[in-house]
């Protein structure tokens, strides 16, 4: 009989475990200025529950027999036993051994599986609490103490179907243990419309790793994802069994990030992703992350809002993706938790081109009956002006002023949504107010995008114009590779640096490793410190940048 936990356990080592994936729900796209309701994603949603397990849908299918009555679980189990011999006939000795055995693997809690196992007097029962015990191990991540357990079920049950899953069992246990110590894996996008990041991200790794150095004793053993959750677990599977690496770095892409961390967790490997996906550490102990993350830009971001610039309110205009969403909801939270006002908000679908509607919604334009009194006031004074009125000032739609009650904008979205939005915002005369956005807007066109507000933007990522060229690993690439070196290259280069310091610092195995990686600490990295937080993070460098004189700048605040 097999249980919840072998089941999981076998499916992940011979086919692959299947990835639990969470989706955002559609936000509606009509909010007022005023309008103030925090976007929310869904909670995460739970796998089907595995098959019950053969004896018990046996036991279903054959008449009742009869339970013994006592209090003691142990003592009604040891009836069961003797039953399973004594019962007058061979279908009752079956039905009392197949309880019994439901008993041990559904019913009993560790302790009791202990005394079972230890205990002549339940006869073959003994095998069953053994597996049971190795099972739990398993789930522990106690391998030694599985091994143990697994190695018991072959001895007391030899030749059984019990005994043959015990072995195979044993089999991959053995087959994880081997560690080439300066192997490291890596689950890219090698093939695929991402093949290009892919082959950025690699080159960053086996710079990290020192490959490009004459004598290297480090490997660097490659799968393909092929931008494919499935592709990705077997990739990682076929690393830790065929290429024993000790630690496994990737993936880029959200698709297939989840897949590599819990592929690796699962297996006791250490991992260390490159995506941004939300929620990768909380797979297990096991997952760290060298990334960018949506919490590293929007604290730099409210913090250089807030503290150094002495902005209290904001408005946001986000697109109804898991990118913006999910930028917005850590972005509201930040500025609550500073004591800062979120005074309007407003989404809009990914597919929008004209803004228009979408601006006039944020500033309180669009809904003219709410400010009806107003609305007549100004109409009539436009009416009877001799002064030459604009185009848009003839409309006589659009002849409300709009209501800035905030400090800046916070647009979570590309340089070319933004470049849009802003000229969108200068035709419905918003004025002085600064927009602030992601590291998407780190291209070299932010400037003519932005238009008239190309002096009023606040924007952060982990590297700038400045930190690129001290960079040295940056000089290394350019010599290497004769182009400039993007975030990525860098995060990968990182990685592979922290991998190739922790072990030659005396990591020689996956346990070491992941113990180290667990430890708060510094290390110097290709734009500047790295920290490794208590949550498995690696905290990047953030930098607050401008555009000054049409270029890119460090933000220089002004007190």
């Amino acid at each position: 009989m097999t249980s919840k936990v072998t089941v999981i356990f076998l499916a992940c080592l011979f086919v692959s475990c299947a990835t639990v994936a969470t989706k955002r729900p559609e936000l509606k796209t009509q909010r007022t200025a005023t309008v103030q309701k925090k976007p929310k994603g869904m909670a995460g949603m739970t796998p089907e529950r595995p098959p019950e397990p053969a004896p018990t849908a046996i036991l279903k299918e054959m008449p009742a027999i009869p339970t013994p009555v006592t209090k003691d679980p142990m003592q009604a189990l040891k009836e069961l036993v003797t039953m399973s011999v004594q019962a007058p006939n061979k279908q009752e000795q079956e039905l009392y051994r197949l309880r019994s055995i439901e008993v041990v693997e559904n019913k009993l809690n560790e302790d009791q599986l202990e005394d079972v196992a230890e205990d002549s007097d339940f006869g073959f029962l003994r095998g069953h609490a053994m597996y049971r015990l190795g099972e739990i191990s398993l789930e522990k991540r106690e391998t030694s103490k599985a091994t143990r357990y697994f190695t018991g079920v072959v001895d007391f049950l030899p030749e059984s179907d019990l005994a043959g899953r015990a072995e195979n069992i044993l089999e991959h246990l053995a087959a994880s243990k081997n560690v080439s110590s300066q192997t490291i894996g890596v689950v890219l996008p090698l093939s695929g419309k991402n093949a290009q990041v892919g082959q950025r991200a690699l080159r960053g790794l086996e710079m990290g790793l020192g490959l490009h150095i004459p004598g290297t004793a480090f490997r660097l053993a490659v799968m393909d994802s092929e931008g494919n959750p499935d592709s990705a677990r077997r990739g990682v599977e076929r690393l830790v069994r065929e290429d024993n690496v000790i630690a496994v770095v990737g993936s880029l892409l959200s698709k297939t990030a989840p897949a590599v961390a819990a592929k690796a967790d699962e297996l006791g490997v250490p991992s260390i992703a490159l995506s941004q996906r939300s929620g990768l550490t909380e797979i297990g102990p096991s997952v760290f992350r060298n990334s960018l993350t949506t919490g590293m830009q929007v604290r730099q971001l409210v913090r250089t809002a807030m503290e150094d610039m002495g902005m209290k309110k904001f408005a946001v205009l986000y697109p109804n993706d898991p990118y913006g969403i999910e930028f917005t909801n850590i972005f509201w939270d930040e500025v609550l938790a500073r004591g800062g006002q979120i005074t309007a908000v407003q989404t809009y679908s990914t597919k929008e081109t004209d803004f228009r509607l979408v601006i006039q919604r944020l500033v309180g334009t669009y809904y003219g009956e709410a400010r009806q009194d107003e609305y007549n006031v100004r109409l009539k004074e436009l009416q009877h002006s001799d002064k030459k009125r604009s185009v848009r000032q003839s409309n006589l739609e659009n002849v409300l002023p709009p209501l800035t009650d905030f400090d800046a904008i916070f647009i979570p979205d590309s340089a070319k949504a933004m470049g849009q939005i802003a000229a969108m915002l200068a035709y419905n005369d918003v004025r002085n107010v600064k927009l602030m956005g992601t590291n998407l807007w780190n291209t070299k066109d932010i400037a003519k995008r932005a238009g008239n507000f190309s002096n009023s933007l606040i924007f952060v990522d982990s590297m700038s114009p400045e930190t690129s060229s001290q960079s040295r690993f940056a000089a290394e690439y350019r010599n290497l590779y004769n182009e400039e070196p993007s975030l990525i290259e860098f995060q990968a280069y990182d990685a592979g640096l922290i991998l190739r310091q922790m072990i030659a610092s005396g990591a020689s195995s996956r346990e070491e490793l992941r113990e180290k990686l667990s430890t708060p600490q510094s290390f110097p990295g290709s734009l500047g410190v790295l920290k490794l937080s208590a949550e498995r993070e690696i905290e990047r460098p953030v930098v607050s940048l401008t555009v000054d004189k049409g270029e890119i700048a460090p933000l220089k605040v002004r007190k």
